[in-house]
């Protein structure tokens, strides 16, 4: 096992949050489908940078792509795969 696992899903932008303070960053409230229901909604800073290295915000509505991925020393094998290795 050398390479990253790594598994991602739909999710959509809820709404912009407005700082409270002027200092302070907007935050994105995303909700990411197949999350359990208390813990669907991640709240980022809506600081992006594109494919140009503009930097962008995330709108209300918009459809995103969340991605988890681990380094191989922080996973394990399934027992399936224990299973049929065997």
């Amino acid at each position: 096992m050398s390479e990253k696992a790594s598994t991602t899903l739909p999710a959509t932008v809820e709404k912009v949050i407005k700082p409270a303070f002027p200092n302070e960053p907007e935050k994105a409230q995303i909700s990411v489908e197949g999350a359990d229901h208390l813990y669907r909604e991640l709240r980022i800073e809506n600081t992006l940078v594109d494919d140009h290295g503009d930097a962008v915000r995330l709108k209300p509505g918009a459809e995103v792509e969340v991605t988890i991925t681990a380094e191989p020393n922080n996973f394990a094998a399934t027992d399936s795969d224990k299973s049929a290795s065997s």
